[in-house]
């Protein structure tokens, strides 16, 4: 609302009050006419809402009325500028290219409705002129440029920047500039180079295109060898038209490379010259750039491809970076071989873009800066506007698109030029200001935005109007009561929009606490102004009028509102009314109501003539004011009550205004003497007089040569000497208190013409411009014509000269011609008039001189190679004419070159040029010139000459040989300038004479290979080949020498025989094929075989070998056992495979079975005896005929693990012997087994070639039996009455021990019967009391089982005594314990007083004593704890006990697993030879009972001598080591062994554990690097000391003992009272060391029960009996460890199998 206050809003009326009003009487506002101001509104567009408002509140009604005005004012806005438009079809046109040879047709881009005037104009602003036969414009607007010579070219018309106009009423609007440019048909050539590139790499051919038609020039495909290349495989074709070959070939240097190009507006192909590929091997190289980018820009949407190709090898790799940042990751960038292709570009795609090349060898870097532009788009806002004179107008030209742009601004056409009315303002001058704007402004507005040759635009179209304002809406009279609101609204349009003032009774109404005014202005230009009046009162009533004013007039509309009150009438002001003119004298009653009001002058009540009008509302006209009748005094008189009126008077005043007597001014000639006179005939005095010229006062004195006398009522002005400067407007200007007139006439001086520049004959040159020069003067003006007559003999008859675009008069009257023609040659005649004296006239000669030009040539002709040739030339033009001929860009000499001869000759105006050649040469298949040339000009003609000749001899290669044929390609180099019509080709024997020759003739010249079919296999052949075309028949080709493969053999090989070798290969010997059925050299067989048993597929398995003479042997191996198998054999060569042999069969040899007897079942019969059954293994895997059955088992004993009479801290078992039973029946009876004993069972069958694989273990346990005596007693006294038994489980417990029995006896007492104690079985020792002081007892114990009692033990005799000395009731012996376990050595001791117990470690020469620290502790019942134990604890511990009456001892050997080793077993053969090795790798797997476990071959080695290592493999259960090495060679192998998984602990539960060895010296090279770092498997001169680590105490007691396998025995009972430490040696330690001279290896002694197998051991330094043991050898530990103890370091070990090592040597 432009800050103005908001109209008041008067509060609703109660209902039943009086302010309501009909609106129906409502009248138009009196702007014009004869109706007073001051009755009704402003009419509504609407008509019924006059019906909608009726009997509405006024107050409301006044707000619609509003709402309507509104409407109706968004009516009018909403009219366009008219009916008339213009517009453009397309505006985007900016360049046309064209042949020369087709020319061009351009309709106009611009248009309109009603039908526009369409003009082209040069983009100088000069018109187009037609030129016939060459530029043309036609009556729709369409510009047409007609085909043309080289010698008529004319860059001012073919060369140049148009633009096109449409005009109509609303103006005049321009295209943006076209760029018409006509291309000659030029001689130009396409070539390709020859390129280079790496096998594997990249290779770019590129075509080379001249500079100067790259622009017209395209690529339109690529041939190799005459076969257009079709893209994809390895073929690629880029957008830039260049050819790219991925991984390049070696074939690909056979062909050629050639490019297709296509001229885009000729329509022109050309073909290069064939390049050729230089394949190179790879070379290791830097990368190197093959086709790279450079800097360029495009628009956005469109694609682009940036190429970046690189060779090298290693093959380079490519990297792009934008703006140093690897590419972003965008479905629109796609990295191809060619390069980086964007499709769809941004504007944030602009930016610097790199490829890095990289390899190991170095690296290259390409780059270039891409700047993605938007095309410009210009809106010029408003679109189209009309408005009023005076305004102020803002045009914003809004430019979208990429920046750096040019604005420009034009009206109608023409660059506008900022003036006092016009200034253009803004960063890039994209805003355009017109204040005051005056009618010449309207038009066509456009606004061009520039850049780089790209232009947009858009335009405007303004209608400025006469801007007077007027008022559209307004209010009415109306009757309120005193203090009830009312609002008045005015609301008028204008140009300038106008402002509104307000008056009361012609007096203005103020702002105030009475009234509140506010104003504001629309969109659409509407200015409303609203009256507020919130508490009325009388003197608020009376005439309101509201004025709108602006710079280009005024307009008001007034009505009554009257206020309830006694009426009474306001002084009146005295009035001025002007004579001739119309006044109005209001009433200016207030009060309301009245009854009426009358007007009285001189006494008499008005009107009382036709001139004086009063009307209702007590308004009085007086029209055509005069001076005498109508000025005087008047009087109001109001009647307010019957009989009662008010008076009020006002004087008028009449002013008569000047009136100026009219006169005219004659025409005059220079020289003579004026005298104008100016009369007044009427007016008021004072009257003042003025004179102007051409609207600037006249100052009289001798400058302006004009004198004035001027006296009361008359002025005259006088001239003493007329010149042609007193030509002009002369007015009269009177004035006085009433007005001001005028009087305005011509004075015209006339000037008969003269010529200031008379014509000349001249010359102009034909396509040129001239001017006809004829400048003349006079006034008025002379009016020049040119006239003229053709011909240059004597002017016969004139005519007027047409004036056209090309043709026209300028302003100094002189004629110019644009482009002259021929027909423009004659004479001219200059003719001037302007009505004053006779018409001048002159006339000149005009010579058209026409420049050399070329009329006739052909553009194209043909030549024989070897015959004459002439090329014909035709010019004309002003003589003399010299022709030049030109071969390419070379100026032929004639004199010089005997070779061409040139030959003039005149017919009339032309002079005929001839070229001849002599002879003609392939080289002459050029483009030639003539030239032709004289003072005006030059011309051109370009002839195209081809000499035609045979063609050259096709180059012949073969591409493919084969047997009984070839593939032949040829490529065509020169076809003689004639189309190929055909090829022959011819081929024969190399030994033949060409006479013999083979022919294929009439090959269609669009192929370019053949395929020569039915020759012979390996023979030699001569080819040679010619070409045809129209002209004849090439020479032959250079001849070549081939030789046809091999064909595949005819016969199969002879005199097969088939000889089974093992159980798993089979001999096959057999004869070369006959030698004429070989067809070449045998270079191979095939030997297929397949199984013939039941359930094979029947497919044949092939083997392959190479020949090596007329006999072959080969062996079959790897073949399923005892199978028949049939064997065909096939030889091959080069060619291929021949056909087989006759298929003959042969069985394998038998083998062990490969699968155990089913069904293996064991049932305990009693205790020493069990039944065991089975099934036959599957026939499948009997691999032979079955001879019988194997049982093998074997027991395991538990060990006690404890010693010294404690319990068994580490819970160990024990295997018992092997034994197995030799069966043809499926079950066998196991007789003498021990009792109550676990049995480990194992079933296999054997056929001739040996034993198959065992059954799985099945385990069995016989009954419960006696038990056996226990294996120790002691007894000792503890005091006068009592003595303490202790004792050692039995060591066949034949059962579970229930309980054990002491018996007790003395001799001599008389009773028959011992003493009988029970003691629990967990109880190894009891107190027995109530003894004899110095009486001996006997003492004996035995164990119970549920069978019953055992066997008692050995008697022992002791002897209760007051005094007992000390003695040790535990057992001393060996503790074997795991590496960091805690270890209890327990010493149970009595004695009176109580023993003193001490711990020593034996060392070399000393005891050491054991202290308490925070490894060992001794407990106070003697027993010695040892925690964390490690390998160096191990050793002989020494508890003594002692008090004062004696002292007592045991031994105690401790032996501790080293972690890193007691996981380990060794298996080793004196075996040499491969089968034995073989041999021994079963044993191990039997007799370590490891066949839960997985064998894998580590190691294996031919010689002890080699380093080689053979092979490595894994076996299953089922496998044998026949394939790992060659037979009978000596060697070592090793195989390494995993124990089962931890979820096979059940089932494997009483399967061995292995434990590592130690290798002897010839194994010591190939050792792994962890068991060369033990001392152990050290050279035999690095242990100085055989046995470092070994105690004194042990090596007295060290015995070696010899061994062939493994074996293991039975505990047996020991005698308490003699302790022996028996000595274990290592296993076949002496015949390891006798025959490999290994060192004396280290030994640990191992207290352990004998058997019938064990070796002598030695003797205890007491010389007490040995006891027979059974020795089991081991590298320092036993050889065997039960699965319990190392499943349970399994468990506790990180999770996953560990290894064992085995040997076999």
């Amino acid at each position: 609302m432009g800050g103005a206050e908001a109209p008041l809003i008067p509060p609703p009326c109660l209902a039943g009050q009086q302010g309501w009003r009909d609106l129906r009487g409502a009248q138009s506002p009196v702007q014009h006419g004869d109706s007073p101001p001051g009755h009704g509104t402003a009419p509504h567009t609407c008509q019924d809402c006059q019906t909608f408002l009726r009997n509405i509140p006024a107050l409301y009604g006044m707000w619609l009325v509003t709402l309507l005005l509104l409407y109706s004012l968004q009516e009018v806005h909403s009219e366009d500028v008219g009916s008339t438009r213009l517009y453009f079809v397309n505006a985007s046109l900016q360049r046309v290219t064209y042949s020369s040879s087709v020319g061009v047709s351009l309709p106009c881009p611009a248009g309109g409705t009603p039908s526009a005037i369409l003009r082209w104009y040069l983009a100088t602003g000069d018109d187009i002129y037609d030129v016939p036969h060459i530029r043309h414009v036609h009556a729709n607007g369409t510009l047409q440029l007609y085909p043309f010579s080289p010698s008529a070219y004319n860059s001012y018309i073919h060369d140049n920047d148009y633009f096109c106009t449409a005009e109509n009423q609303a103006g005049k609007i321009r295209s943006p500039n076209i760029r018409i440019k006509a291309v000659f048909r030029e001689p130009y050539t396409v070539r390709v180079a020859d390129q280079r590139s790496m096998r594997g790499n990249v290779a770019v051919f590129k075509c080379l295109i001249p500079v100067a038609v790259q622009e017209y020039v395209s690529v339109v495909s690529w041939e190799r060898d005459t076969v257009s290349i079709v893209p994809g495989n390895r073929f690629s074709l880029t957008s830039f038209g260049a050819l790219y070959i991925s991984d390049v070939q070696k074939e690909d240097a056979l062909s050629t490379y050639r490019c297709i190009t296509k001229h885009k507006y000729s329509g022109e192909t050309r073909q290069s010259n064939g390049a050729r590929l230089s394949v190179m091997d790879p070379n290791e190289s830097s990368p190197t750039i093959l086709d790279s980018f450079q800097a360029g820009e495009v628009q956005a949407g469109q694609s682009i491809e940036l190429p970046c190709t690189a060779g090298g090898y290693p093959s380079p790799t490519v990297r792009w970076l934008k703006d140093g940042r690897p590419l972003p990751s965008d479905a629109r960038w796609t990295r191809r071989l060619t390069g980086l292709t964007i499709s769809d570009l941004r504007l944030e795609d602009s930016g610097s873009y790199a490829c890095e090349v990289t390899n190991s060898f170095g690296s290259k870097e390409v780059s270039g800066q891409l700047h993605v532009i938007d095309p410009l788009r210009v809106t010029l806002s408003p679109k189209n506007l009309k408005t009023g004179i005076s305004s102020t107008l803002f045009f914003t030209c809004t430019v979208e698109g990429s920046p750096e742009y040019t604005v420009s601004w034009y009206r109608n056409t023409e660059p506008i030029v900022p003036d006092q009315h016009i200034s253009i303002q803004g960063q890039h001058n994209d805003t355009l200001q017109i204040t005051a704007a005056q009618k010449f402004h309207s038009g066509a507005y456009q606004c061009f935005a520039s850049r780089k040759g790209h232009t947009a635009q858009d335009f405007s179209i303004i209608l400025l109007e006469d801007g007077t304002p007027r008022i559209v809406s307004s209010f009415s009279e109306r009757v309120v009561n005193p203090g009830e609101p009312f609002s008045l609204m005015c609301g008028a349009k204008g140009a300038p929009p106008p402002s509104i003032t307000w008056t009361l009774d012609d007096e203005p109404v103020v702002r105030d606490s009475t009234y509140k005014t506010s104003q504001y202005t629309l969109s659409d230009g509407l200015t409303v102004s609203h009256v507020n009046v919130s508490s009325p009162l009388i003197r608020d009533g009376g005439v309101y009028r509201c004025v709108a004013r602006n710079s280009a007039g005024s307009a008001e509309y007034q009505a009554r509102i009257n206020v309830r009150g006694p009426p009474r009438i306001r002084p009146m002001r005295d009035i001025t009314a002007v004579a001739g003119r119309n006044t109005y004298i209001t009433c200016r009653v207030i009060g309301y109501p009245y009854y009426s009001i009358k007007w009285l002058k001189d006494g008499m009540q008005l009107p009382d003539n036709h001139r004086q009008v009063v009307f209702e509302n007590g308004t009085l006209r007086l029209t055509d004011v005069q001076k005498g009748a109508d000025e005087g005094t008047y009087l109001c008189s109001v009647l307010i009550q019957p009989q009662v009126s008010i008076n009020q008077t006002v004087h008028v005043t009449v002013k008569v205004p000047p009136l100026i007597q009219p006169f005219d001014i004659p025409s005059t000639s220079v020289g003579k003497l004026m005298y104008i006179a100016c009369v007044v005939s009427s007016g008021d005095m004072p009257i003042r007089i003025t004179w102007h010229k051409d609207g600037q006062l006249i100052i009289p004195g001798s400058a302006s040569g004009v004198g004035i006398e001027t006296k009361e009522f008359m002025s005259s002005l006088q001239i003493s000497k007329v010149t042609l400067k007193h030509n002009g407007n002369y007015t009269c200007i009177a004035s006085n208190a009433a007005a001001t007139v005028s009087w305005e006439r011509q004075l015209i001086v006339t000037v008969p013409p003269r010529f200031t520049v008379q014509p000349n004959n001249q010359d102009c040159i034909y396509g040129k411009a001239g001017v006809l020069n004829c400048s003349v003067e006079g006034y008025p003006p002379p009016k020049v014509m040119w006239k003229h007559a053709k011909g240059v003999g004597n002017p016969q008859q004139y005519h007027p000269v047409p004036l056209t675009g090309r043709i026209q008069i300028m302003s100094n009257g002189s004629l110019l011609i644009r482009h002259v023609l021929e027909d423009d040659r004659g004479y001219y005649l200059c003719q001037a008039s302007n009505g004053v004296g006779s018409d001048i006239s002159k006339s000149m000669i005009l010579t058209v001189k026409i420049p050399a030009m070329i009329t006739s040539h052909p553009n194209t002709t043909m030549a024989r190679k070897g015959q004459t040739k002439e090329l014909n030339c035709t010019a004309r033009g002003e003589q003399p004419i010299i022709i030049r001929w030109e071969r390419g860009d070379t100026v032929i000499d004639a004199e010089r070159n005997p070779r061409y001869s040139i030959i003039i000759n005149k017919k009339g105006d032309e002079v005929i040029s001839t070229l001849k050649l002599n002879p003609a040469e392939r080289g002459d298949s050029v483009f030639f010139s003539c030239h032709a040339i004289n003072s005006y000009g030059e011309g051109r003609g370009l002839i195209q000459l081809t000499v035609q000749e045979p063609p050259d001899p096709p180059e012949l290669e073969v591409r493919e040989v084969k047997d009984r044929s070839m593939n032949l390609r040829w490529i065509q180099r020169f076809d003689g300038n004639s189309i190929i019509t055909s090829y022959d080709i011819e081929y024969k024997n190399k030994s033949d004479t060409w006479d013999h020759m083979y022919t294929t003739r009439n090959i269609s010249p669009t192929n370019n290979q053949a395929n020569i079919v039915e020759l012979h296999p390996a023979c030699v052949y001569s080819i040679r080949m010619y070409s045809y075309n129209k002209i004849g028949r090439s020479l032959p080709s250079k001849e070549l020498t081939i030789s046809t493969e091999e064909a595949p053999p005819d016969g199969p090989p002879m005199d097969v025989i088939l000889t089974p070798m093992t159980s798993q290969s089979i001999r096959v010997t057999w004869r070369a094929p006959k030698k004429e059925l070989q067809n070449g050299v045998i270079r191979g067989y095939q030997i297929g075989y397949r199984e013939n048993g039941p359930g094979s597929n029947g497919q044949y398995s092939i083997v392959e070998m190479k020949a090596t003479g007329d006999s072959e042997v080969y062996t079959l191996d790897l073949l399923k056992k005892f199978a028949q198998y049939g064997v065909v054999v096939q030889a091959f060569n080069r060619a291929g495979t021949g056909p087989s042999s006759t298929e003959i069969n042969a069985t394998t040899l038998e083998d062990v079975p490969s699968e155990p007897p089913q069904n293996v079942r064991a049932i305990s019969v009693t205790s020493d005896e069990a039944v065991i059954t089975w099934a036959e293994p599957p026939r499948l895997t009997l691999h032979g005929v079955l001879k019988g059955y194997r049982v093998v088992f074997w027991s395991l004993f538990p060990d006690g693990g404890g010693c010294c009479g404690g319990p068994a801290q580490w819970p160990m078992q024990k295997w018992g012997e092997m034994q197995n039973i030799t069966t043809t029946r499926e079950q066998v009876e196991l007789r003498g087994l021990e009792k109550f004993t676990n049995y480990s069972v194992q079933v296999l069958a054997y056929t001739q070639a040996g034993d198959g694989v065992r059954s799985n273990v099945l385990y069995i346990q016989t009954r419960e039996d006696l038990p056996g005596p226990p294996a120790g007693i002691k007894a000792v006294p503890s005091s006068p009455s009592s003595v303490v038994v202790s004792w050692l489980p039995p060591l066949k417990p034949n059962g579970v021990i229930r309980k054990y029995t002491i018996y007790c006896s003395s001799p001599g007492s008389g009773q028959p019967a011992p003493s009988e104690y029970e003691a629990n079985p967990e109880m190894l020792f009891y107190r027995i009391t109530h003894l004899s002081r110095g009486k001996q007892y006997h003492i004996w114990s035995a164990a119970v089982t549920t069978a019953g009692r055992g066997n008692i033990s050995s008697k022992v005799t002791v002897e209760p005594a007051g005094k007992v000395p000390a003695k040790i009731l535990s057992f001393g012996g060996t503790v074997t314990t795991p590496w960091m376990k805690e270890v209890r050595l327990p010493c149970s001791s009595v004695g009176e007083p109580a023993p003193t117990i001490k711990w020593t470690k034996d060392s070399e020469d000393s005891a050491i004593p054991v202290t308490a620290d925070s490894q060992r502790q001794i407990l106070s019942n003697g027993t010695l704890v040892m925690r964390s134990v490690k390998a160096e604890d191990s050793g002989y511990y020494t508890c003594t006990a002692t008090n004062t009456l004696g002292f007592d001892t045991i031994i105690v050997n401790l032996v501790v697993q080293d972690k890193g080793r007691n996981s380990m077993v060794s298996t080793e053969s004196a075996s040499s030879t491969y089968e034995e090795l073989a041999r021994a790798y079963e044993h191990a797997k039997l007799e370590e009972h490891l066949q839960h476990a997985k064998f894998t071959i580590t190691e294996c080695f031919i010689s002890d001598s080699s380093s080689d290592q053979m092979t490595t493999g894994t076996n299953d259960p089922a496998d044998s080591m026949t394939s790992l090495s060659t037979p009978s060679e000596p060697g070592i192998c090793r195989f390494t062994a995993s124990p089962p998984k931890p979820q096979d602990y059940d089932r494997g539960k009483n399967v061995a554990v292995p434990i590592p060895h130690r290798a002897n010296k010839s194994e010591f090279c190939n050792l792994p690097l962890y068991m060369k770092t033990d001392p152990f498997f050290r050279k035999q001169g690095e242990l100085h000391d055989p046995c470092p680590v070994v105690p004194p105490r042990e090596a007295s007691i060290r015995s070696l003992t010899q061994r062939a396998y493994h074996t293991q025995g039975r505990h047996k009972t020991l005698d308490p009272t003699k302790q022996p430490s028996l000595t274990l040696g290592h296993s076949g330690l002496s015949s390891l060391g006798s025959s490999l001279g290994t060192a004396t290896l280290p030994q640990r002694t191992l207290t352990m029960p004998s058997s019938n197998t064990a070796a002598t051991a030695s003797t205890s330094s007491t010389g007490s009996n040995p006891t027979n043991c059974n020795k089991v050898g081991g590298s320092r530990d036993s050889l065997l460890e039960s699965s319990s103890s190392a499943l349970g370091r399994l468990q506790k070990q990180s999770a996953g199998a560990y290894s064992k090592s085995y040997t076999l040597v």
